[in-house]
């Protein structure tokens, strides 16, 4: 048959890390696999700290080696606070409740991405660059889905598949099909990036390691990369941008801003820009649905939080993981499909709701200082660190100890209610800033 004509077991929407993984199970499960991607391999995209649980997933897909290559090893994640002098708090991840994984990698993301959607390939899916999926049709009768591409030299495909993967990231394929996309009620974020040469890092070992400067309108950034540059973004209000005055460039904005945070400003004081600074708004978005009959959303095309912990390729990656093997009970035993796409939804859900309860308190005072001041009775640091490395999909045993922590910031807050209530009224209104601004926009 034609191309045109062919029909897929399942039709990949997506070719970034979550996309890329899902087609590299499902093609070693033996299934006809068909990846549309909208760009060509390399792109540039942000995200670029990756986790010591990303680790064990390259692995598992046969790329360790490869990953390794372009990676600038990250030991540690730095916390630096204002209203704690500007001090320096350090969480290594060879202190958290597993031991076995040390450390991670900061990574160019076209590269990363790269070495993911070639593997896809090698592992025999049939990979489609610069093919944007336009529309999806699912048949009435729940038989398959019908996929409306358009290639970048303006030619048009219909596919047919059995399953559908939406792995569209920030472009919510299927959310916006659907209209259940939502703004996150309780965070919305925007952000400003770009990438500097000459940045002053640590020395040794931490040189690699990721550093949250907060300063009064959210939190930065600054990620060292292997090849000498560095990945530096402030991520803040939405109102906050809505004060770039008339006239200013977004790079001359993105500077001003730096300037309100002087430890990283003198950090960046001798740095060159080499790049273009972008502006990126409705940060934080989730959805209504992660499922259907035949098909389900990963990572971005699913929910989006703030990536304060750089959970974002983590969570992609571990909602391919559970989504290959969802589709594959669908497929391979029909009479098991709804268990195993609840077993899906559950899976899914799980990473953003757990890292959501601490990034929605990230910029309170009480959140700073039991970070900026890590104790560890009942494993409580332990625990907090093993989220911190994206060590929450397994058997490891960090949630009595995480619910403990949780209650000892709720106690800590009530104490020191006056500072607590003044940042909940001012989260509120930032909120509805946020909220405002989208209406206006729209």
């Amino acid at each position: 048959m034609s191309e045109s004509t062919q029909t897929w077991d399942v039709v990949v929407i997506g070719g970034g890390p979550a996309g890329s993984t899902a087609a590299t199970l499902l093609a070693d499960r033996g299934y006809r696999v068909r990846v549309l991607e909208k760009a060509r391999h390399p792109r540039f995209h942000i995200g670029e700290s990756l986790l010591p649980a990303n680790l064990r997933l390259f692995e598992k897909l046969g790329v360790a080696d490869e990953v390794r290559a372009i990676g600038m090893v990250k030991l540690a994640a730095e916390f630096v606070s204002p209203q704690h002098d500007n001090r320096t708090q350090r969480f290594l991840f060879a202190d958290a409740w597993d031991k076995s994984m040390p450390s991670a990698y900061q990574v160019r993301r076209s590269a990363l991405d790269d070495i993911l959607l070639r593997n896809a390939a090698k592992h025999g899916a049939h990979v489609s660059e610069g093919c944007r999926a336009r529309d999806v049709a699912f048949a009435p009768d729940g038989s398959g889905a019908t996929i409306d591409a358009e290639h970048d030299d303006g030619r048009s495909e219909a596919l047919r598949a059995r399953f559908v993967v939406d792995a569209s990231g920030r472009d919510t394929l299927l959310a916006n099909h659907f209209k259940t996309k939502r703004r996150n009620e309780r965070h919305n974020s925007s952000a400003l990036y770009g990438h500097f040469r000459d940045a002053r890092r640590n020395e040794g070992e931490n040189e690699g390691n990721i550093t949250v400067f907060w300063f009064e309108h959210g939190w930065f950034w600054f990620i060292p990369l292997a090849d000498g540059a560095t990945s530096v973004g402030a991520v803040v209000w939405p109102a906050y941008l809505k004060q770039r005055p008339k006239g200013s460039s977004v790079e001359t904005f993105f500077r001003d801003t730096i300037a309100l945070c002087a430890p990283l400003a003198e950090r960046l004081e001798h740095a060159e820009l080499i790049s273009e600074v972008h502006a990126t708004g409705n940060y934080s978005y989730t959805g209504d649905m992660t499922h259907g009959r035949n098909f389900l959303l990963l990572g971005d095309a699913f929910a989006f939080i703030d990536p304060v912990f750089s959970s974002g390729v983590m969570l992609a990656m571990q909602s391919a993981f559970a989504g290959a093997q969802a589709i594959d009970a669908a497929l391979s035993n029909p009479a098991n499909a709804q268990a195993a796409l609840a077993k899906f939804d559950r899976d899914v859900r799980h990473g953003p709701r757990e890292f959501s309860w601490f990034i929605y308190r990230m910029t309170s005072p009480t959140m700073r200082n039991l970070f900026m001041g890590p104790k560890n009775p009942l494993r409580m640091k332990e625990a907090l660190l093993s989220l911190l490395a994206g060590d929450i999909f397994g058997t490891t045993p960090i949630w009595h100890s995480l619910r403990a922590f949780k209650g000892i910031y709720y106690i800590a807050a009530a104490l020191d209610w006056r500072n607590s209530l003044r940042a909940y009224r001012q989260r509120r209104r930032n909120l509805r800033d946020a909220q405002r601004a989208e209406l206006s926009a729209n």
